[in-house]
């Protein structure tokens, strides 16, 4: 390969005629010779080409100082004021538009003649008139909350608002009628104080039609009619008047119809919560124990016309403690039931209670199902009414050791089965669907579809926890059910209603 010659004398030539450039340093670029563009500035002339380093130079453009530009603060925009400024924008022919500001100068003034303006409106009197088309309004000003323009000196308030401020200043100034009212409420308020808004409802019942009036001995009827405020205020009172006498005889109407729908239809009494727990007093309890003692087992006590029943002190021994219930006391109870509904229908559900035997006689045919055998037990005749009518019907359901309820619950169409011991019984459901539509086609000669009703076996109820209470669950179950309350009880209570059932059996009146 050839060597690489550099002409040294040549290249130092060229060194030393060069100067400092413009950016303080010496160039130290080796001479070129410049190459031809396809581009070129259009401000710079075309020059003959050089090796000079201060030649090649004065090819590019000389650096622009941009024009200092002043860093504008926000400033609030005044609605009303708008205007277009014209800028150039970067050098480029587009036309910029923005909304113009005011200075704070300006604002500052704006703003004072607006505290001037509300201070002398202050000054002139306390209440403010503003009338519009069909309505005046009085207005309080020493109240910051109730004044119309104590709100308008914020900082975005329109040229519009300080104009209406100026017009009410001037029509207040104007207005010598409206500073003696002011002056005479002014009074008023000083003995009774009341707010704007007592002001205005008294000025529009026409209650204090007098006070406005300028001459104190005139009658409240011979008003100054000449006054806008007074004239429009008694319009409205003329036109009150007559409203509210069409408001009070529509109470007065409907007031007697509620009378009348309340006699037809008596509201039941609410039940006590406490009533199925009161305790007993010193005198029952003594009767409770010397009907359960065994001394008197063989002593009749009651006897219980309806059912035919005996109670003596061996047919109540099953109310001990740990012991179960008989067909008798349950029987007897059922039926107490009954009665008590009868003598206060307002204060429980009309219900019918069937005995131990009828769920037995129901399901005792040779096909299992046998209506004709208790078809007679439903009677008008026998019952004294009927048992359709009734909200809820009551079936106690024995299983060997256990007792259960069944409910026929016209009320809520829908058949319930409750069981102590949380069980669930198909059969019984079917049986007593079947039932009732015999016993309505037999009673009425009408179909009753009752596919539709709901058969809930429910699970949310007291549960017993031992194995003697079950009969004492069935029986408090139709208890609650009838007086149309939860069954609010657990076991614990079971010695209780031991106890109370036994007292209620001795006088035969169930609480």
């Amino acid at each position: 390969m050839g060597a690489l010659t550099i002409n040294r004398n040549k290249r130092d030539a060229e060194f030393q005629t060069s100067s400092p450039s413009v950016y303080g340093y010496n160039s130290l670029h080796v001479a070129k010779k410049l190459k031809s563009s396809s581009w070129s500035s259009p401000h710079i002339a075309p020059t003959k080409t050089s090796r000079s380093s201060v030649s090649r130079l004065s090819q590019y453009p000389k650096p622009v100082t941009p024009i200092n530009r002043e860093v504008h603060a926000p400033c609030i925009i005044v609605s009303g004021f708008t205007s277009t400024v014209k800028r150039l924008n970067g050098g480029s022919s587009g036309i910029v538009r923005q909304k113009s500001y005011i200075s704070g100068e300006n604002m500052n003034d704006l703003f004072s003649k607006y505290k001037h303006a509300k201070e002398s409106a202050i000054g002139a009197c306390r209440l403010v008139v503003f009338e519009k088309q069909d309505m005046t309004e009085v207005i309080d000003v020493d109240k910051e909350e109730n004044f119309k323009y104590d709100k308008a000196a914020s900082r975005s308030s329109s040229v519009e608002e300080v104009e209406m401020v100026k017009d009410a200043i001037k029509h207040i100034h104007s207005s010598g009628e409206v500073q003696e009212i002011a002056a005479k409420y002014w009074e008023l308020d000083q003995k009774t104080p009341s707010t704007s808004s007592e002001v205005v409802s008294e000025l529009t019942n026409g209650k204090m039609l007098e006070s406005l009036s300028l001459d104190r001995g005139s009658d409240a009827m011979d008003v100054d009619m000449g006054s806008p405020l007074h004239k429009k205020l008694y319009e409205s009172a003329k036109r009150s008047d007559s409203k509210l006498r069409r408001i009070n005889f529509d109470i007065e109407l409907h007031e007697k119809r509620r009378a009348l729908y309340q006699q037809s239809h008596p509201a039941k009494k609410k039940e006590d919560l406490n009533d199925p727990f009161r305790p007993l007093t010193e005198d029952e309890e003594k009767m409770v124990d010397n009907a359960l003692s065994y001394s008197n087992r063989r002593k009749p006590f009651v006897n219980h016309e309806n059912s035919n029943i005996t109670i003596t002190g061996e047919v109540l021994q099953c109310l001990r403690p740990k012991a179960w219930l008989n067909d008798e006391v349950i029987n007897v109870y059922l039926e107490l039931l009954k009665e008590r509904e009868t003598r206060d229908p307002q204060k429980f559900l009309k219900c019918h209670f069937f005995n131990t035997f009828f769920y037995k006689k129901l399901i005792s045919g040779r096909t299992g199902y046998d209506y004709k055998s208790v078809r007679r037990w439903t009677t008008q005749k026998k019952l004294g009414y009927g048992l359709l009518e009734c909200d809820k019907i009551f079936v106690p359901i024995h299983k060997e050791i256990h007792w259960c309820l069944a409910v026929i619950n016209k009320k809520e169409e829908k058949f319930q089965y409750l069981d102590s011991l949380g069980g669930a019984d198909k059969k019984v459901m079917k049986m007593l669907a079947t039932y009732i539509t015999d016993e309505v086609k037999d009673k009425t000669g009408k179909n009753i579809d009752v596919s539709c009703w709901k058969q809930e076996f429910v699970t949310d109820l007291p549960n017993q926890e031992n194995g003697y209470d079950c009969g004492m669950f069935m029986i408090k179950y139709a208890d609650f059910y009838s007086r149309d309350i939860g069954l609010c009880f657990n076991q614990e209570h079971m010695p209780y209603f031991r106890l109370r059932t036994a007292k209620e059996i001795l006088r035969l009146r169930a609480d």
